[in-house]
């Protein structure tokens, strides 16, 4: 009998869920409000559909992706305030006791990396490095199947690097979709918007959106530098702009690295936001 495995992803407003099989189709999707999780909103969501799900289908493990730092008990270790009184959750605890399933935990970043090896951009990559870009920014590295997060799983915080004394900035203030977002509004365009513009040949916007690719770029060319990855995956709303978004990447990359130097292939995530339910996943397969 296929297995089927219960998945969450747990964003700072909603959290998405559904079941993925073992030939990685995903079926039964929704979505619910995590109410700034008042009251422990989202820990009791997170038991009410593992009841549902269980009582209704054969489910054969509970994997959980989430915003935030998890400790390796499978609690969440620290979360900054996108979700208020998250800090200490402890959803393996939770949901192991409730239904007696095996249950992975696990960021978000991480599980979006985690869902493009296994049936993304990074499939049957030996090194990749996976860049969120959102309203922050953050990494995440996987070598030799295993995912490396630091001593105190805090590596791979890449939007708290690159500060500048100057604007007192770091990468995340400067780089981030919010950031391009905020600069597009005196213009009263939206990013996609501005986008399509921009490859329609708007030079305005072209030049603003090159401005914006040229930030990323520096930190893009850091994570090439010290890690030399096989891959490294661009993540996020913008990662649907695919070529014309890697094009101006590269472009930016190029003048910021020795010629030949890097190998590293860069790639656009293609699950988009189903990455992440896809990762949860991802950590019951490899257990089986």
């Amino acid at each position: 009998m296929t297995k089927n495995y219960l998945v969450f992803d747990i964003g700072g407003t909603s959290i998405k869920y559904g079941l993925i099989d073992e030939q990685l189709q995903l079926s039964h999707i929704g979505s619910c409000r995590t109410l700034h999780n008042a009251d422990g909103h989202i820990l009791k969501m997170l038991k009410q559909l593992s009841r549902d799900y269980t009582n209704n289908y054969e489910v054969a493990g509970i994997g959980v992706s989430t915003a935030g730092i998890v400790g390796a008990d499978g609690a969440i270790q620290y979360a900054g305030p996108t979700i208020t009184d998250y800090q200490g959750t402890p959803i393996k605890d939770e949901l192991a006791q409730l239904t007696g399933l095996p249950v992975f935990v696990v960021n978000d970043v991480d599980a979006c990396l985690l869902g493009e090896q296994l049936a993304g951009s990074a499939k049957d990559a030996n090194s990749a490095y996976c860049i969120a870009l959102g309203t922050g920014i953050g990494g995440a590295y996987l070598a030799n199947g295993r995912l490396l997060s630091g001593a105190h799983g805090t590596a791979n915080s890449i939007g708290y690097t690159l500060y500048d004394p100057q604007t007192k900035t770091n990468y995340e203030q400067r780089a981030s979709t919010l950031t391009l977002d905020r600069e597009l509004v005196k213009y009263q365009i939206s990013v996609k918007d501005a986008f399509a513009a921009a490859k329609q040949g708007n030079q305005q916007y072209l030049t603003i959106i090159d401005d914006w690719a040229a930030t990323v770029a520096a930190g893009l060319a850091q994570i090439m530098l010290l890690f030399d990855p096989e891959v490294l995956v661009i993540g996020g709303a913008e990662s649907q702009q695919g070529c014309f978004l890697l094009d101006l990447l590269q472009k930016n990359i190029d003048k910021l690295i020795p010629e030949n130097l890097c190998q590293t292939r860069l790639e656009v995530a293609v699950l988009a936001d189903k990455a992440q339910l896809f990762g949860a996943a991802s950590g019951l397969m490899q257990k089986k």
